[in-house]
């Protein structure tokens, strides 16, 4: 970011689009049914249903039924979805020593990772072995 001043919702949907457009190909066209939204926090219900006591305690989250789980036969109520809490990655941004859009897109990497029915070590493989 080349303002000093803190990304609002559109410019942060617009680093979230630029970080995605950056991931490899093959992994973002098979997320083309997955809906990446930006919200400023998670919901108390799902701080409550994690265990997650500070609203600041989860930067992301995918909700969905994972592919692994899902079936030919399963009806979906509702879009699968990855959750980007601005406030909550803000907040990580100011304390660590990482560009936003690195943070941004470890989010992203990760929570996709659930939807493909990645492990967090498959992930962390992932991410290890990606160009820097």
């Amino acid at each position: 970011m080349t303002s000093h001043r803190l990304p609002n919702i559109a410019d942060f949907e617009a680093v979230a689009n630029q970080t995605f457009a950056k991931l490899p190909a093959s992994f973002r066209d098979m997320t083309k049914d997955v809906l990446i939204r930006v919200e400023e926090f998670p919901t108390a219900e799902v701080l409550q249903c994690l265990h997650i006591e500070s609203p600041y305690g989860l930067l992301g989250l995918y909700h969905g039924v994972d592919l692994t789980r899902q079936s030919v036969l399963d009806v979906s109520p509702l879009p699968e979805m990855i959750f980007l809490y601005r406030r909550p990655i803000l907040a990580y941004w100011e304390a660590h020593d990482e560009a936003l859009e690195d943070i941004i897109s470890h989010v992203l990497v990760h929570e996709i990772g659930h939807h493909f029915g990645l492990s967090d070590d498959d992930m962390e493989r992932i991410e290890s072995e990606a160009p820097g």
